[in-house]
């Protein structure tokens, strides 16, 4: 007979898929250091995501242009959700394919000083997968937060942090922690430039 999930049966589920991240770190920090650089440099940060990831990138861009700690008081960091225009993302979807939502979008708007980052729990949806190509072919910076064994996306984009969990659930709470924890150090590091 399967075992009934309970409350703590979920939170240790949680804490055991996002202390794995720890193994993670280098990257994570290298991530972090990017990040930092392309910013300084005029950049700006262009998230998507398909489903429940949308509105994980629309999160996390609202933390960079608003901010993320009530203590710091901040000019706003440059980022773009392509998640969030409806009348572009259905024109698109009308007129060309649904595949093309965000790298219609993103051909136009990105240059070489930016970064996308993707983020997809199944690291195969059509739309996450044609942006990195776009990102790959215009040679701009692209990171992807996956779930799984990451998908078809680990070979599309530069830098990657895999979740390792097939709990889609599991693995959008880790992605949020992991927005949270990059932008927070990224924020420090802008606000404190000597890091």
């Amino acid at each position: 007979m399967k075992k009934k999930n309970n409350l703590k049966t979920e939170i240790d589920d949680h804490l055991k898929v996002i202390s794995l991240l720890e193994k993670q770190h280098k990257i994570i920090h290298n991530i972090i250091k990017m990040i930092t650089s392309k910013l300084r440099n005029g950049g700006k940060l262009m998230f998507c995501g398909n489903g429940g990831s949308a509105a994980d990138a629309q999160h996390l861009v609202a933390e960079l242009l608003i901010r993320l700690k009530p203590k710091n008081n901040r000019r706003p960091i440059p980022a773009i959700s392509l998640a969030t225009d409806t009348s572009t993302l259905t024109a698109c979807g009308n007129d060309y394919d649904f595949e093309s939502v965000f790298s219609r979008s993103f051909e136009g708007l990105a240059n070489k000083k930016d970064v996308l980052i993707a983020i997809s729990t199944s690291g195969n949806s059509k739309n996450i997968l044609k942006v990195l190509k776009i990102s790959k072919k215009k040679n701009i910076l692209s990171i992807a937060l996956l779930g799984n064994s990451g998908g078809k996306a680990v070979k599309n984009c530069n830098y990657s942090v895999i979740v390792d969990s097939k709990n889609t659930a599991r693995i959008q709470e880790a992605h949020i922690f992991l927005g949270h924890y990059i932008l927070d150090k990224v924020e420090e590091a802008l606000i404190y430039r000597n890091r």
